[in-house]
């Protein structure tokens, strides 16, 4: 055979149907085929042209095979099939049958006929006239880039011009120069054919020729009943608004009238087709024509097989359609006399917004409303209604945009890339897409992982990309399966996709809807609607092994499950399954079968890795504030809320969709297989997901934003808050992350400045870096010199730290981690290159900071305090602070530090100066300049600092400031001292400005310090009824804390006993000694047999017990024991203190010598204070006026501390004997209050002059521990606070000794 010879087939004999339109033209369609390259066939709906080219091509020779001469010497194989593309693949399948038969050759094997759909292949070697989808054609680019295997193609139905056939369309125009014996046939209905007339222009710019066929019709009467119209006879003008599905009704109504006839009526969506359904349902009455009653039937492509196969069924009365735009060139109904036309669809538009398919509903274009016109003109007259004005219909565009101007673009792009087809703005579409269309497609495909950012041409293809190319499936399907293969689920993957890809088998029957669910509720699963295809897989698969053929269509069938899409599922997984091991992609052994586990997260990550742009978040709930909830634009009354919303990629807001398995669950975060745009967007085929998948798989294309870097000691790292997003979706919120990787400098900054120049590093607290422990002692050093002088201007600033780190630490350390290895490393040469040098720290005025100005221990008296300074106004430590040990409070108080430290005199002593009332300190003013002079005429610290300074006020200026006049409140609180007291191991005890006040509450503490130091030193000793003591010490001394601490042991009455114990000072020794020395002369006399009480009891007589008995005693022997222990107490306080054995015999030999003489003494004078007690307290008794209250309240005070059970020994015989005149100055003072003439305001007065000295005595005595008695001070200002009242009330009768007001308060202190 030689070189451009053809291959001789068996002649076939060749008809043509007479009643064909197109079979009247054939010699005018063969004769522009055989003559020109490219020819154009316009001819509506039925003229016979899909049938009958490909015999006119036969017919011409064409399909033959011929043998050329290759480059390479060998021959090879040209032309030898008639290609012929269809937009669907039922299309492809019943025209390839329809051939076939005219031919009369069986489909299949050994026919010149035959087709190609997805993976059914049904051609041979002997095949002439291949049928195929336009998406086969495509894929059959990517191995035979010439198509050498067709000497002719056509293109059927180019009018749809989807996607597919635009792009053929595209390519053979490049194609047809360089393969000149190709012939090219397009096939349209009379829609813009001379659009691709002249896209196939020759080199000379002359058009492909057009051959018009006319179709099988008749006449159609179009008539306009628009939803809005003005009613002639309204005189208002008011426009009437009809709805849609009444004008349906209506105008069903009107045809039904015109005669016999099945009506289609064209609707935009099946929820429209169920109300109208509804609705002629209602009326069926008034509808009804000859030869019965109406049928009304759906037709829409979710419907099952046999649903769809009613619209074909025979039929007797009339029936009326109601179908969406499937109806309007893809399908034929039959019998159709009349169409109403809503003028609307649902027509697939791509959102450059939101990145998905919307499926709004539009008006449809002039072109599409003439085909739906057009289809009740085939049997007859028809008659077509629009619900529309005829102004509307005019003012439509012409034609309907061609899909590639409303759909993504990826899939063209990425098989051009792989074909090497360069740019798409330059390739030659029909119509050129919108280049924001092909910025979504190429957005997509780098989404996928495809394409290299920026890139161009084939090179721009990444493996992935190149691998999808090879995918006969939509690239976000691909990416699924590769995402699989990495992740071991590739054959549960399969499933999913294969189902992704095809219709729902599952069955809704709107009449077993209920039914339908109930049974297809086993499937779902948890979670995830997408996994419910594999638990549905598995079910049939079982069904299948165990059921018959025909058993197992009966479970389909009864289980509301389509046979046959069951079975092209099945296929196109099987057909998968083969492109991927041809790809070398390892499908695992079947775990889609029976009960095995499968990884759902690895099948989830795997889907996810097409579907990043098909995420979204859950948004929160809006919180109604309104009582009975809403919104502030209102909730109809008890109308349910919507489904909640999710927030998804680049801004878009979606829900899930009400059939999903996920319907009220509301995960999270979702991803959905389809994002479909009706009355809102909807979410379909939706599972949860776990947001860090998103986050792994989208790589690059994730946008991250850090907010707040900070340093973090627990970390020793800086750390930020990342926010991750991905399309405008956030999958991290807030989340803690390393800020070292993000932004070096920045860390590294952060990092010296905190963990190196702060100090906010646990690693160096712990000592472990000499450099630093080195350094922060330097600090220290300098930061003590600003505490003291309280100032700013001492110590550099931190910036100057910073610029020595950053200087020599390496750029590489951003952490502590990395400081450490960077340290390892450099300190083995350069030990001391961190090593601060105190000059660096200080400015020049540090040496204005001197030690005697701000020493750092304070000494006195044997005692040293640790000083400590700080400075920070407002703080409770601002100022100086001195730290006393527990065991020395009772050595020391607040007016030794009176006098501060020397650098702050000057400013305390101005400060008290400036405190003073207007009228005092006049006297001294400037006040800097007198508390100079103050400072340098008077030594420091001889006395009291106040005492020193009203002092020195009277002597230079004869001002008299009394101490009351000094207003520490207007003092700065820095330059009062704030004590802390510690314990033996400097532990905080305590911490104040008032020294007093903190020696209340840590008297335990303190009185256990003392017993430490008894036990110490043998000195504590209790239950003792006699001298066993030795000679006792006045006071001890010892170390405690490194503080010496005094400690002053005495005798303490136990009542039956004596103790010793070691007391805190020398007033409380003094004290508890007076008190124990008498009970143990009590006992000693005891001891001895003294009966000087009982003597002296036997020998009253009846009278004087009777005078006795009315006394606070309950009983006159304890009067007298009383009395004796007041003799005792005298000589106790005769004496010099008793410390020893001889001391105490002497005391208790003396006491014994004239004890009874003496007892009666005291029984002589108690006699008569008794008696005028009980005058005094008759007079006192009794009712009084309101104004002598208080008058009254106070006397009857005094007398009840005068004469009180103990009152003899308390008072001793002395004192006793002034009781009578102590009485006599309270009757003269109750004798004065009833003489009238402004007596109670007089006394009011000299109460007044009385009544803080009382009070300040109370409050002492108050204040003393329970069980301690009265110091000598207080037993002393108590006698002279009776003294003073009898100056105030009965000066006549004279006092002791002298008193006044001065006196008793400075022996109250």
């Amino acid at each position: 055979m030689e070189a451009g010879t053809s291959v001789e087939r068996e002649p076939l004999e060749i008809t043509y149907p007479a009643d064909l339109p197109v079979s009247q033209r054939r010699d005018d369609i063969a004769e522009a085929i055989r003559d020109h390259q490219v020819v154009v066939v316009a001819g509506e709906t039925g003229s016979g042209k899909t049938t009958q080219l490909p015999k006119i091509c036969l017919e011409l020779g064409r399909g033959r095979t011929t043998y050329r001469k290759a480059r390479d010497g060998k021959k090879r194989p040209r032309g030898g099939l008639i290609g012929h593309t269809q937009p669907r693949r039922i299309a492809a399948r019943s025209v390839a049958e329809r051939i076939a038969d005219e031919l009369g050759q069986p489909l299949g094997q050994q026919s010149v006929v035959g087709y190609q759909v997805r993976f059914t292949d049904r051609t041979t070697a002997e095949t002439r006239v291949k049928l195929m989808t336009d998406g086969i054609l495509l894929a059959e680019l990517q191995r035979d880039r010439m198509l050498w295997r067709y000497d002719t193609i056509i293109i059927d139905e180019a009018h749809e011009r989807s996607l597919n056939i635009d792009f053929l369309l595209g390519y053979l125009k490049r194609l047809l120069p360089r393969r000149p014996d190709l012939k090219l046939v397009i096939t349209s209905a009379t829609i813009d054919v001379q659009r691709f007339s002249e896209h196939f222009a020759d080199r000379d710019g002359t058009p492909a020729p057009i051959i018009e066929v006319s179709g099988r019709t008749y006449p159609v009467e179009v008539r306009y009943r628009p939803l809005m119209e003005l009613p002639e006879d309204d005189d208002e003008g008011e426009v009437v608004q009809r709805d849609q599905t009444e004008a349906i009704v209506d105008a069903v109504r009107e045809l039904a009238a015109e005669g016999p006839g099945d009506v289609l009526v064209f609707l935009p969506g099946e929820r429209e087709i169920r109300d109208t359904a509804d609705a002629l349902e209602d009326a069926a009455g008034s509808l009804r024509g000859a030869g019965g009653g109406v049928e009304v039937v759906p037709l829409y492509s979710r419907l099952s097989a046999a649903e769809q196969h009613r619209v074909f069924a025979p039929h007797t009365g009339r029936r009326v359609v109601l179908a969406t735009n499937v109806a309007e060139t893809s399908l034929t109904v039959p019998g159709i006399r009349y169409v109403v036309d809503t003028g609307v669809a649902r027509i697939s538009r791509y959102s450059l917004r939101t990145k998905v398919q919307r499926l709004p509903v539009e008006a449809v274009s002039q072109a599409s409303a003439n085909q739906r016109a057009g289809r009740c003109g085939r049997v007859g007259p028809g008659i077509c209604i629009r619900l529309y004005s005829e102004e509307d219909f005019l003012g439509r565009p012409e034609f309907t945009d061609p899909e590639i101007l409303r759909t993504n673009l990826a899939s063209v792009i990425l098989q051009m890339r792989a074909l090497g087809l360069g740019d798409i703005a330059r390739f030659p579409f029909v119509e050129p897409p919108d280049r924001r269309n092909v910025s979504s497609g190429l957005q997509l495909l780098e989404e996928l992982g495809a394409l290299r950012a920026g890139g161009d041409g084939k090179d721009s293809l990444t493996d992935t990309g190149r691998r999808l190319a090879r995918l006969p499936i939509d690239p976000r399907l691909g990416r699924m399966i590769l995402e699989a293969d990495r992740l071991g689920c590739v054959r549960e993957v399969l499933v999913i996709v294969a189902a992704m890809s095809l219709q729902d088998p599952r069955e809704r029957p709107a009449e077993q809807r209920a039914q339908a669910d109930q049974l297809h509720a086993r499937f779902k699963a948890e979670g995830s609607d997408l996994l419910t295809w594999i638990n549905l897989w598995r079910y049939v698969r079982e069904q299948q092994r165990e059921l018959s053929s025909s058993a197992f269509r009966r479970m389909c069938k009864r289980e509301h499950l389509n046979y046959l899409r069951i079975r092209e599922w099945q296929d196109f997984e099987s057909q998968l399954r083969q492109v991927v091991k041809e790809m070398k992609i390892e499908v695992s052994t079947s775990s889609t079968s029976g009960g095995a586990a499968y990884d759902a997260d690895g099948i989830h990550r795997a889907l996810l890795s097409g579907l990043l742009s098909h995420i979204g978040v859950l948004e929160e709930k809006e919180v109604s504030t309104g009582s009975t909830g809403g919104s502030a634009r209102g909730r109809g009354k008890g109308k349910r809320p919507g489904p909640r919303e999710y927030l998804g990629a680049r801004g878009a807001r979606f829900a899930i969709f009400p059939g999903s398995g996920l319907k009220g669950r509301s995960p999270a975060f979702v991803m959905a297989g389809e994002l479909v745009e009706t009355s809102r967007l909807w979410a379909r085929q939706v599972a949860a997901i776990q947001p860090e998948w998103a986050e792994k798989l989208a790589g690059d294309l994730v946008k991250r934003q850090y907010s707040e870097p900070h340093w973090s000691t627990k970390r020793a790292a800086v750390m930020a808050r990342e926010r991750v997003t991905l399309y405008g979706v956030p999958l991290v919120a807030d989340r803690l992350v390393n800020y070292g990787t993000v932004d070096r400098a920045l860390a590294r900054e952060l990092f010296i400045r905190h963990a190196l120049v702060q100090g906010e590093w646990a690693a160096l607290e712990s000592g472990r870096q000499k450099f630093y422990e080195h350094n922060r002692r330097l600090l220290e050093e300098a930061a003590e010199l600003e505490h003291r002088s309280r100032r700013r201007d001492i110590v550099v600033s931190e910036d100057i730290l910073f610029d020595f780190y950053d200087a020599r630490v390496g750029p590489e350390v951003v952490s502590g981690v990395h400081f450490e290895q960077w340290w390892k490393r450099e300190r083995q040469k350069h030990p001391g290159l961190l090593d601060f040098d105190l000059s660096m720290l200080t400015h020049d005025t540090a040496e204005e900071v001197t030690e005697s100005d701000f020493p750092q221990a304070w000494q006195g008296e044997g005692l040293t305090f640790n000083l400590a300074y700080h400075f920070e106004p407002g703080a409770d430590d601002d100022g100086l602070t001195i730290e006393v040990p527990v065991a020395t409070l009772n050595r020391v108080g607040a007016d030794d530090f009176s006098w501060n430290v020397p650098g702050l005199r000057e400013e305390l002593v101005t400060a008290l100066i400036r405190s003073l009332p207007k009228n005092l300190r006049v006297s001294f003013v400037p006040a800097p300049d007198k508390a100079r002079e103050f400072l340098r005429t008077v030594p420091a610290g001889e006395e009291p600092l106040l005492d020193a300074l009203e002092r020195w006020c009277r002597a230079t200026t004869g001002v008299v400031v009394p101490r009351e006049a000094w207003d520490w409140s207007k003092v700065p609180e820095h330059l009062r001292p704030t004590y802390r007291v510690v314990d033996e191991q400097g532990r905080e005890q305590a911490r104040g400005k008032d020294l007093e006040a903190l020696k209340q509450p840590l008297r335990g503490q303190f009185q256990q310090a003392m017993d430490e130091v008894a036990t110490d030193s043998g000195l504590a000793r209790t239950g003792e009824t006699t001298w066993v003591f030795g000679d006792l010490p006045a006071s001890i001394t010892q170390t405690r804390a490194g503080h010496e601490v005094t400690a002053y042991p005495g005798l303490v009455d136990e009542g039956s006993s004596v103790g010793l114990e070691v007391v805190g000072s020398a007033e409380e020794r003094d004290a508890r000694h007076r008190l124990g020395v008498r009970r143990l002369v009590l006992l000693g006399l005891d001891a001895r047999g003294d009966h000087t009480v009982k003597r002296v009891l036997d020998g009253l007589d009846n009278a004087q017990k009777l005078g006795l008995a009315g006394s606070p005693y309950p009983t006159v022997a304890e009067l007298l024991a009383d009395c004796r222990a007041a003799v005792v107490a005298e000589a106790v306080d005769a004496r010099p203190p008793v410390r020893s054995q001889a001391a105490y015999d002497a005391l208790l030999t003396a006491v014994r010598g004239d004890l009874e003489a003496r007892v009666r003494g005291v029984l002589a004078d108690v006699v008569r204070v008794l008696t005028t007690w009980r005058g005094v307290e008759k007079e006192l008794s009794g009712r009084a006026d309101m104004a002598m209250l208080p008058a009254l309240t106070d006397m009857r005070g005094q007398l009840g501390r005068l004469v009180d059970r103990g009152f003899i020994a308390e008072a001793g015989p002395t004192q006793l004997r002034r009781f009578p005149v102590y009485l006599a100055a309270l009757s003269q003072r109750r004798e004065k209050l009833l003489e009238g003439g402004g007596s109670v305001g007089r006394d009011r007065q000299l109460m007044d002059r009385i009544a803080d000295l009382q009070d300040a005595w109370l409050h002492q005595v108050d204040a003393l521990p329970e069980g301690r008695p009265l110091p000598e001070r207080l037993r002393q200002a108590r006698w002279m606070l009776e003294e003073y009242r009898i100056s105030l009330w009965a000066q006549q009768l004279g006092t002791a000794h002298p008193v006044s007001d001065q006196r008793i308060r400075k022996v109250l202190g």
